[in-house]
């Protein structure tokens, strides 16, 4: 069985260390496996949310494809894409929304932490919060749920918004699947040993924080002086450090294999100085990321490759995306207006009478009735009041398939004057004309 596999990063600034090892790196990992179909993209909508900077969002675009291009994304294999490009997702969003309660949303990490901040300063619980944010689940399941993703790698601070995801997709497939399990319901996949990569300050590395480590800004230099600001104790060479305690190991063990994080523990356990601990560090993700930098620096000055690229993977995307916008605009009722095919007479048939005409219709007692006419308009049956439309409709459709066979049942009476051979010889008529 094929999986799909979906991922991308929101294009608000340059990418760090973090976005590499917690995105990037295991999604292009994982779409080189056999059996997998990938899709990754670049959240320019979810940017809207953070940034109000066109130029800062542009700028972020070029630099976050180009990061994938470099880091090895191969797009033979992959539907690399922007957001922007692919307008099923807005129309998926809207459908999603209406069968997304409020409450859910309010339990959002996003929507919450931005309330208590609001509650600890003093303001108005929702002062500074948009539509976007508030409503970021529910554009990042569209996301997911168009393309039917099985997977999707992400950071353990994003895994409340899949979870959030399936239960989307779950409330939509009960009320409009009709028994088929329109969309699969995804699972976070979370590289358990660096799910959320630590910045300078021990907190998670985030452009927000300012406490990010360049992955190619700023060439090897960038790089090494990012390092030498991570925080670290007050230990001096030679006393024994706690690996455990440090984020640098942390980071440090992102790229190392396992024999190398046994050794710099050992090392530092041993007395290793942080600043030595540093610059091997520094020397580790220099190997890994170094090769990267010239290919980087090649896409970003032609930004019309890669634009090239973007627009063959919106194609690819589309591809998957419009048929099944269709039959999920079918699924709520959003259907063509077509006109019901009518019976046309035949040339040989000019001369013959004009068959009889069941009508249906409510009376003011609140009861449903139905009639059948035949063409000079003599009542040749008429119902009782029913209970409800659909039962007379059933009736009727019965008479114009089943014939006299259903009158032995159905809750009729014949016309004044009316002798049954006549009915039987209209219903024979109806159920000629069908055949």
């Amino acid at each position: 069985m094929t999986e799909r596999v979906l991922t991308g990063i929101t294009t608000t600034g340059t990418p760090h260390l973090g976005n590499y090892v917690g995105a990037i790196r295991p999604a292009i990992a994982a779409s080189r496996a056999p059996g997998v179909e990938s899709f990754f993209f670049l959240a320019d909508y979810h940017a809207l949310i953070k940034c109000d900077d066109p130029a800062r969002i542009e700028r972020s675009r070029l630099e976050i494809a180009a990061t994938w291009l470099a880091a090895g994304l191969d797009t033979e294999r992959v539907t690399f894409y922007r957001q922007s490009d692919i307008p099923e997702i807005p129309e998926l969003t809207w459908l999603l929304t209406c069968v997304t309660s409020k409450g859910q949303m309010n339990r959002a990490h996003a929507y919450k932490a931005a309330t208590d901040a609001n509650d600890a300063a003093g303001e108005e619980q929702d002062a500074g919060v948009t539509m976007g944010l508030y409503c970021y689940p529910i554009l990042m399941a569209a996301d997911i749920l168009l393309f039917n993703a099985h997977r999707v790698p992400v950071g353990r601070d994003q895994v409340q918004h899949i979870e959030m995801a399936r239960d989307i997709g779950q409330r939509f497939n009960h009320l409009f699947g009709q028994g088929r399990e329109l969309f699969v319901l995804p699972q976070a996949e979370i590289e358990e040993s660096v799910a959320t990569l630590p910045g300078l300050d021990g907190r998670k590395m985030s452009k927000s924080y300012d406490n990010t480590i360049p992955l190619f800004e700023g060439g090897a230099r960038g790089l090494k002086d990012a390092v030498a600001r991570i925080v670290t104790d007050s230990r001096l060479p030679g006393e024994p450090k706690d690996p455990e305690q440090s984020h640098l190991v942390t980071i440090h063990d992102a790229f190392a294999d396992a024999e190398q994080r046994a050794a710099f523990r050992a090392d530092l356990i041993a007395g290793l100085g942080w600043g030595d601990a540093k610059q091997r560090t520094v020397a580790l993700i220099e190997a890994h990321v170094g090769p990267m930098r010239e290919r980087y620096a090649e896409l970003t000055a032609h930004p019309e490759r890669i634009e090239a690229v973007l627009q063959e993977g919106a194609r690819k995307a589309r591809a998957v995306a419009t048929p099944f916008l269709a039959e999920l605009r079918q699924a709520v009722g959003l259907r063509p207006m077509v006109a019901v095919p009518q019976p046309k007479a035949a040339a040989s048939d000019a001369g013959k009478p004009a068959l009889p005409l069941f009508k249906q219709y409510r009376e003011s007692d609140g009861r449903f009735y139905f009639k059948l006419t035949a063409h000079d308009g003599t009542v040749l049956l008429q119902s009782q009041g029913l209970a409800e439309g659909r039962e007379a409709g059933s009736w009727v459709k019965r008479l114009k398939t089943e014939g006299a066979a259903a009158l032995a049942d159905a809750p009729v009476t014949f016309g004044e004057g009316v002798d049954r051979a006549r009915v039987e010889a209209a219903l024979a008529a109806l159920v000629a004309a069908q055949e």
